[in-house]
């Protein structure tokens, strides 16, 4: 321990506190803060390396974190503060799951079932879900974490977030019209099995718009957390699930006594391979490999974070400078890190700005991530769900797209949305 108290230059550094962070020590310019720095980038660099290494994104993330966060531990504990890491760790552990993210897992499943194995139509067809799914999460409060965040510290009104629809869609249309070009002309084949929704299916499409309702009363008449009414909504769905399975064995008699005396038998079959709908059963078919990945992420950029480095990035970008191209710098750094920690730094500084710039990185801040694989939710997970096809140097390969895309997003917005700058 006391080797790497001794990196931390200055016994000031350790008795006065600094306002940067979570943390009430900045070690930002310490020799831990910057073999943490050296830790995190070797992680990262071993995600991206994973095609060839073939070694799993989560595994040198969770170490990661460990080392950094042990590297705090040791720092604060000399100090007799042990007590303050313990708040700043468990404040990174709650990491909710967006509608985004939801969108591109559903969408890669479509690909995957029509692609027929066909690599180069798979990766083009994941980097354009990824751009989509982050490109529509901009424009709604519920699209995204970072744009509840924005809308829960009251920066941009609810329905002000429409006007970043065309910025948005933008930003995913010129990408895609350049990868069009690129796409295999290849016919998928027509899948012989007639769709049938499950039973249910309506009901809990209709309590998902009742959860968006209750979410934004709950917000705009009562003033409480946006959280609460999503809490309420998981609830909901939870009481039809347990609606579902009590009544599944009289449904299922009833259905096969009608199917008996139509003589379907196709139907009946089908009919009888349906189990009863469990969210947690969808929950347990989660690849644990990106949400272990999700996991250290977030506990390397909190760690990271407590030591003063995203305060110290936030005050470099936004103290005196032109605020535009500050939030544009923000969005690309969220290509690196997580979105979550980079829009919870801005909005601990809280820098005066206005609508249309508080706009402009929540657009930013969105869609940036999409100019990597590991740059968003989306990516990351379209990574594990489309394995060894989805990769991120194929993903890499079309950066300059998806670069001019952003560009000519946040161009629309500035002149679009001028009157709110």
């Amino acid at each position: 321990m006391s080797g790497l108290l001794r990196l931390v230059p200055g016994a000031a550094l350790l008795s006065a506190p600094a306002a940067a962070g979570n943390g009430p020590l900045d070690l930002t310019h310490s020799g831990v803060g910057l073999f943490a720095l050296a830790i995190f980038a070797l992680a990262y660099a071993l995600v991206m390396a994973e095609e060839y290494l073939k070694l799993r994104k989560s595994k040198p993330v969770l170490v990661a974190a460990g080392i950094i966060w042990i590297a705090i531990g040791l720092v604060y504990t000399g100090q007799g503060q042990s007590e303050l890491v313990q708040a700043g760790f468990l404040a990174f552990f709650i990491s909710p799951v967006v509608d985004n993210l939801t969108t591109a897992l559903l969408m890669c499943s479509v690909v995957l079932n029509v692609a027929n194995g066909e690599r180069r139509f798979i990766n083009l067809a994941c980097i354009n879900i990824v751009v989509a799914a982050n490109a529509g999460g901009a424009f709604s409060p519920f699209g995204d974490i970072t744009t509840l965040m924005v809308w829960q510290a009251g920066k941009v009104p609810f329905q002000q977030f429409l006007l970043l629809f065309i910025p948005a869609l933008l930003n995913f249309l010129v990408p895609a019209t350049l990868m069009s070009l690129m796409v295999p002309r290849l016919v998928p084949a027509m899948p012989g099995e007639m769709v049938v929704p499950r039973r249910g299916a309506v009901v809990i499409v209709l309590l998902f718009v009742l959860t968006i309702v209750t979410a934004v009363a709950c917000h705009h008449f009562l003033g409480l957390p946006p959280v609460l009414g999503m809490m309420m909504g998981l609830g909901y769905l939870q009481f039809f699930s347990f609606y579902l399975r009590k009544t599944q064995p009289v449904t299922l008699a009833r259905a096969r006594a009608l199917y008996e005396r139509t003589g379907d038998e196709a139907r009946l079959l089908r009919l009888g391979s349906v189990v009863p709908f469990d969210v947690f059963n969808k929950i347990a078919k989660a690849e644990w490999d990106t949400l272990l990945f999700f996991y250290g992420v977030v506990m390397c950029v909190g760690g990271l974070g407590f030591m003063g480095y995203l305060a110290l990035a936030s005050h470099f970008l936004y103290d005196g400078g032109d605020p535009t191209l500050a939030n544009v710098a923000i969005g690309l750094l969220s290509a690196l890190i997580d979105n979550i920690p980079v829009m919870f730094a801005v909005l601990s500084m809280e820098p005066q700005m206005s609508t249309g710039q508080w706009l402009l990185v929540t657009l930013t801040t969105g869609v940036g991530g999409s100019l990597l694989s590991v740059g968003s939710a989306a990516g990351v997970a379209l990574m594990g769900q489309a394995r060894g096809m989805y990769t991120f140097v194929g993903h890499l390969k079309w950066l300059p797209a998806i670069l001019l895309g952003y560009m000519v997003g946040i161009g629309a917005h500035l002149w679009l949305n001028s009157a709110l700058f």
